[in-house]
């Protein structure tokens, strides 16, 4: 008699339970794992930015459709489906998207700064007042602020490549670049600074050897941007020159193998 109680005790807690759960998770009509999706990809999309341009415009294709089932769901009263359109579209927000082409990849080291264009300008001090805005608290930055201004000293890159912009964007893009700790693309943009401008304003030789040397363990490359970097820049930036001098003398001595 005990057991039929204790059996029929576990059964009904177990419906409890069953009953709790929610019913129409979707799981059963979500996608399986190692389904492929044939590539919306035309004959002439072959280079990477062709590709990566017909992601951008398959992601906004697929954002909208999202958007109108939910609408299509919350018009019909499909509750069920409605729930199911909701987080697919809550997931594309919270996914990571990446924009995958680096301006300063793009263009050459031959790019010279040197023409005053009013959009460049204009452009260059939007991207700084939303660089100045991020940073107004000193702890805590705003990343999205940043990546905005990113976004806008790309575009004086882009759109103006002949600017006398292009290094100062270039230059403050690194810096970004180097608080975001995506060290390889802000040594790249620092190093598009003085190839673009030999006589840049900026630290950008101190600050490309110091990643070389301090993130990037690439030391003999970093001695001589070093020296390069005291040689052009010494003069403008003390603080940079005496911990260069010093750093220079600690690489030469590994070099040489001295203890």
């Amino acid at each position: 008699m005990a057991r039929i109680a204790l059996t029929t005790t576990l059964i009904i807690l177990l419906n409890i339970l069953i009953g709790c759960q929610t019913y129409d998770s979707g799981k059963g009509q979500l996608m399986p794992a190692q389904t492929t999706a044939a590539p919306v990809i035309t004959e002439k999309t072959t280079g990477e930015v062709d590709i990566v341009e017909q992601v951008v415009v398959n992601r906004q294709a697929y954002r909208r459709s999202l958007e109108l089932l939910v609408q299509h769901y919350a018009k019909t009263g499909n509750n069920m489906k409605l729930e199911w359109a909701e987080k697919e579209l809550n997931g594309l927000d919270t996914m990571p998207k990446y924009k995958y082409i680096v301006e300063a990849e793009r263009y050459e080291s031959n790019l010279k700064a040197g023409t005053p264009i009013p959009e460049a300008d204009s452009l260059y001090q939007e991207a700084l007042q939303l660089h100045k805005k991020a940073e107004q608290l000193v702890v805590v930055k705003d990343n999205d602020l940043l990546r905005l201004a990113l976004d806008k000293y790309d575009q004086v890159i882009r759109k103006h490549p002949s600017s006398d912009k292009i290094d100062d964007a270039a230059f403050k893009a690194g810096e970004i670049y180097d608080y975001f700790k995506d060290y390889t693309i802000a040594l790249l943009y620092y190093r598009r600074t003085y190839q673009w401008d030999p006589e840049t304003i900026y630290p950008a030789r101190f600050r490309a050897a110091f990643i070389l040397d301090k993130r990037l363990h690439r030391r003999a490359e970093a001695l001589e941007l070093y020296q390069q970097a005291l040689e052009k820049e010494g003069k403008q930036y003390l603080d940079w020159r005496q911990f260069t001098e010093k750093r220079i003398r600690e690489l030469q001595k590994l070099e040489e193998g001295s203890p």
